[in-house]
Order: structure tokens, then sequence, then C-alpha cells
């Protein structure tokens, strides 16, 4: 049996663009995909802290240090320039997959660089 669990999350990365008329996708600064191990052409979910609204797309791989979070085609309609993302990846493994996994967890500033890189979340207190 398969157990799917987070693969991957850039956490508070912050909309640069919304361009509703480009070809589908979510274009992500490279430094930010290459840290967090996500493919170019993945399933991407991105939740919005800003509003609420959640949605899947797919990767595009954005200029390197340019810190681009551009929200394209019609996913454009859910997220604004300013907003705040969780753009996150899930992976499907086995049980002995699963009792190793680590997720790649990247936090990013406001300017969409780095801030730092975790590979488990800290837990939560009452």
């Amino acid at each position: 049996m398969l157990s799917r669990l987070l693969k991957a999350k850039i956490h508070r990365c912050v909309v640069t663009q919304a361009e509703l008329h480009y070809e589908g996708s979510c274009a992500i600064d490279g430094t930010l995909l290459d840290l967090a191990g996500i493919r170019e052409y993945e399933e991407i979910h991105i939740w919005n802290v800003t509003n609420g609204k959640r949605f899947t797309t797919y990767a595009i791989r954005g200029e390197e240090g340019s810190g681009i979070i551009s929200v394209n085609g019609g996913a454009a309609h859910q997220a604004d320039v300013g907003d705040l993302l969780i753009i996150a990846t899930f992976g499907d493994f086995s049980n002995a997959e699963a009792d190793a996994h680590k997720p790649r967890l990247v936090y990013a500033n406001p300017n969409n660089t780095v801030n730092h890189t975790a590979n488990c979340i800290p837990v939560q207190v009452a």
C-alpha cells in the first residue's frame, strides 16, 4: 500500500505577477524550484494564504534569482500580485519509503529569496 505524503513546500512566497493570458502554469524562481526539488511541469498545489483560495496547476521554471512567482492562465483569477502563497507537491511512498521520508521545505522571504530550509515542520503546541 502507498501513502501520499508532502514531498516539498515553498512556504510564504509572494505573487509577483498574475498573467491571465499566459499559457497556464505557475512560474517559480529556478532557485526555489531547485531547493524544493520541484520538477518543471510537476503538479503543484497552491494555497493562497491571503484570500484562502486553493488550486492546482503545474510548475514552470522562472529565471534563477529573479524572485518570480507568476500565477498564469485561468489560475490568475485565484491570486493577485502581493498575495502570500504556499506551494506544495506530494508523492506516493511505500511504507518503508514513508518511514524514512523527509520533505524538502523552503521558507521564503518577502522578496522570494530563501530565508531558510528544513526537512520537518515543528510540533504545534497548544
